[in-house]
């Protein structure tokens, strides 16, 4: 199965695909010369070859989501499959959730924005989409069942799940998590009202496995909470959240130093310690969820499983430090969101001596209203703020990054607001100008391995951009 004509081979399935930029449709004879025998289309073609199938769908890009899965025999009917949604911190939680079934004893792969994991061998997501198209999804679902996985956990985006796209409409989701909902992909789905909509799918999609009933593991102070309550009808619902009395899992006296997060964890008027080797204080409720969802999956008492707690490892590209002797602290963090950006500059504004600095830029041919929040918020809470470009594509970085800069209240440009828009130059430009006890924050790009301009995608190495920085001053 292909949707790319490059990719095609002999006694392929071929998706002509309608898309933004182009129509998959003109690229049919490309595939058929690659050796495509079947072509699944939704317009009408000018001439027919006889020695090939054609199947005409009403829509070819939701067909084929079934098909894959057909295709592939449905793999996630073979596990227990849980699906990870919200705006930020999903991937964490992924990868939280699969290192403490693994710990536990047991294999489990995962899709994220980061990388997969098919139960034996990890790889990195080089498809540029945090949720990849129906035939990588199912395809790696049934590597993972293949390689003898009990469980699987699929990072589940808003493009994911729209039925627009229908990348996870076929693919079978016992347990869900919502880790928060904020301002995102609003070019996409026009609305929040539509973007909650859509995000709540994977709670309505829950079903049924041969060992665990339908669960959604739900935020207990999520504003849109209710919504997603309503969506997971039939389902057992799941609260969490840090000092949230509500919540039927709550953590409490939460503490952070330099080993990591020290919290009590209470339910049903028991409380255990829990202890964290990770940084940043949000990552206290992406663990909390991920615990509480192993203990679901593998129906276990979160007692067996607090212990694996202090085992759990960080992202790449998430609060990850970066340091070659200089006088001042250096991460690099993904964070892309107004909701990110809330959680987590006021913890670094807290841990800072000196001054916050921060420097990102905002997607092109994205939500174009959240980039005032940003610069905003960054300037809330940041002394210095260094714009540049953060995938551009088609549109012109300056004006982006004009647009960002129209919310940075407070600023003076050329004095602690700075517009750069070739990102190593900015970081370059950063990394010279911070000083003793300062900290730099390098967001928006984390562990991402290109920057996409109008005439596509440039290799990127965020961590790497800011060691050859640091070390072209002379640290080491």
């Amino acid at each position: 199965m292909a949707y790319d004509s490059r990719e095609v081979e002999e006694d392929f399935l071929f998706f002509a695909l309608p898309g933004v930029h182009t129509d998959g449709h003109s690229y049919i004879p490309r595939a058929i010369e690659m050796g495509a025998r079947v072509i699944v289309h939704s317009s009408p073609l000018d001439s027919y070859d006889p020695e090939i199938c054609y199947l005409r769908v009403e829509n070819s890009r939701t067909s084929m989501s079934s098909m894959a899965a057909a295709f592939y025999e449905h793999p996630s009917r073979q596990m227990i499959v849980a699906g990870v949604t919200g705006t930020d911190g999903k991937s964490s939680t992924v990868s939280y959730l699969r290192q403490l079934i693994a710990a536990a004893g047991f294999r489990c792969g995962f899709l994220s924005t980061v990388e997969f994991h098919n139960g034996e061998e990890l790889s990195k997501n080089a498809f540029r989409q945090s949720t990849p198209e129906p035939p990588e999804v199912h395809r790696l679902l049934r590597e993972m069942a293949d390689r003898g996985c009990d469980y699987a956990v699929v990072e589940a985006t808003s493009h994911g799940l729209s039925p627009r796209n229908n990348r996870l409409g076929d693919v079978d989701f016992n347990l869900g998590i919502l880790t928060n909902i904020s301002h995102e992909h609003l070019e996409f789905h026009g609305t929040m009202e539509q973007y909650v909509k859509d995000k709540s799918r994977l709670m309505a999609s829950l079903s049924e496995s041969h060992s665990v009933g339908p669960t959604a593991v739900l935020p207990a102070a999520e504003h849109y909470l209710p919504r997603f309550v309503e969506a997971a009808e039939g389902s057992r619902v799941v609260l969490y959240g840090s000092n949230t009395p509500e919540a039927d899992y709550r953590a409490a006296d939460i503490h952070e130093d330099e080993e990591g997060i020290r919290f009590s964890l209470h339910h049903q008027g028991e409380s255990r310690p829990c202890f964290l080797r990770l940084q940043g204080l949000f990552n206290v409720d992406n663990a909390l969820a991920a615990l509480i969802a192993a203990g679901e999956m593998l129906r276990k008492p979160l007692e067996e499983l607090i212990p694996l707690l202090p085992g759990l490892q960080a992202v790449r590209g998430r609060m990850q430090a970066v340091r070659r002797g200089q006088p001042f602290s250096a991460l690099v963090d993904y964070a892309h969101s107004p909701g990110a950006f809330e959680k987590l500059l006021p913890l670094l504004r807290e841990r800072c001596r000196g001054r916050l600095i921060a420097l990102f830029g905002s997607a092109g041919e994205r939500d174009r209203e959240k980039r005032a929040i940003q610069g905003r918020i960054a300037s809330q809470y940041c002394d210095m703020v260094f714009l540049c470009d953060e995938d551009p594509r088609g549109e012109d970085p300056v004006s982006i990054l004009e647009e960002i800069a129209a919310g940075c209240e407070g600023k003076a440009r050329g004095e602690n607001l700075f517009l750069i828009p070739d990102r190593r130059e900015a970081i370059s430009r950063a990394c010279t100008m911070a000083k003793s006890g300062d900290l730099l924050v390098c967001l928006g790009k984390g562990h991402e391995g290109s920057i996409i301009y109008a005439d596509g995608p440039r290799p990127w190495d965020e961590e790497q951009a800011l060691i050859d920085a640091l070390e072209g001053l002379g640290y080491r």
